[in-house]
């Protein structure tokens, strides 16, 4: 087997467009790149037209596991391999210009991908077959394709992965903990009145207004290793026009957390004097395994772990810096991908050892 090209791999990648609903191209193609190399490749279907790539490096599927099919089997890896191959808008192609690899999702997480590829051929070059790799869609956008994978290993308890390595921007750091998010809305009902008879009507947003101010002086959980939960209030809409009492309004709050969840709903139950909280969604914080020797770092951020759980027991890390994820130049470093494939090579080895 020829070493993987890591540049090459992410460019094809990149050029894909795979915007978050429209991953159904490059999953495919990445699909066709793997069988090509030897893997038995299941195409994990999501829904009618988006699917996951999970490769194993012998015949480890269930016969007739074709797009869509329901009978999948994953019990051979001892280590996986994950990352997402979906991507942020807006879409733009891949350019070189000296060590910088630039295009949408070459840093998130397609430049991670290739080098996990790479350090996957590179274990079985060496006759390592107990290396698998998961890539997901939707990671973006509520991580149902995680979702999805974990069901396809449920039931596997005693003969599947041990451990997960999954990719995300780290820096080439092991992340020891990621925060968790909770959504939520706040919605404050009034009474709508003409605005020049304001005491015959009852503002909304008045109402909410005064909920926000309550939850600056909220204290919130905080986590030796994580720190302390904050949040963001990401949008506000309310009121019909400007001189009419507002009769409705809505706030959506984030927070990042760094606790169960529970605490945070508990910490906040007093602002339903003022308006009613309505649950969005709940990702859990998470603590992760680290191998010695390498450098390790707290992550603010959520990744699709909390749904990988029958995967293995976690470890995050990748190339490429989450400061560049997602913005109008997106890059990764060429030199800091190819140090990521020896750096994932030395993780199996290390995990394979215990497992």
């Amino acid at each position: 087997m020829d070493p993987v090209d890591i540049v090459a791999l992410t460019r094809s990648l990149v050029d894909i467009d795979s915007t978050t609903g429209r991953e159904g191209e490059c999953g495919r193609w990445l699909a066709d790149f793997l069988r090509g190399r030897g893997w038995a490749v299941d195409e994990q279907g999501v829904d009618a037209t988006r699917f996951n790539v999970i490769a194993m490096p012998h015949a480890h599927l269930a016969p007739g596991t074709a797009h869509g099919a329901p009978r999948r089997s994953h019990p051979a890896a001892s280590v996986v391999f994950s990352t997402h191959f979906d991507c942020v808008p807006s879409f733009f192609p891949s350019r070189v210009d000296g060590d910088k690899l630039f295009g949408r999702g070459s840093c998130d997480a397609k430049g991670i991908l290739a080098a996990q590829v790479s350090a996957a051929e590179q274990l079985r070059r060496e006759g390592e077959s107990r290396v698998g790799l998961v890539f997901v869609v939707g990671e973006e956008r509520g991580s149902d394709g995680a979702r999805a994978a974990n069901q396809a290993a449920a039931g596997t308890a005693g003969t599947g992965p041990r451990f997960l390595i999954n990719g995300e921007p780290t820096d080439n750091r092991l992340g020891l903990a990621t925060r968790g998010i909770l959504r939520l809305k706040l919605r404050a009902s009034g009474r709508a009145a003409h605005s020049s008879f304001p005491e015959l009507g009852e503002s909304a947003i008045d109402k909410l207004i005064d909920a926000l101010i309550e939850l600056r002086g909220i204290p919130l959980p905080s986590d030796p290793v994580l720190g302390q939960t904050h949040y963001t209030v990401g949008l506000i809409s309310g009121g019909v026009a400007p001189n009419v009492v507002s009769a409705a309004a809505e706030a959506e709050v984030m927070f990042r957390t760094t606790s169960d969840a529970a605490e945070v709903r508990k910490a906040v139950t007093p602002l339903e004097r003022r308006v009613a909280i309505e649950h969005v969604l709940d990702v859990p914080p998470v603590k992760m395994t680290v191998v010695p020797g390498f450098d390790t770092a707290v992550f603010p951020y959520t990744t699709d772990i909390p749904f990988l759980q029958a995967w293995g027991e976690p470890l995050l890390f990748g190339p490429g810096s989450i400061h560049v994820a997602h913005t109008a130049d997106e890059w990764v470093s060429i030199a800091e991908l190819t140090a990521a494939a020896s750096h994932y090579v030395t993780l199996a080895k290390a995990l394979l050892r215990q497992a």
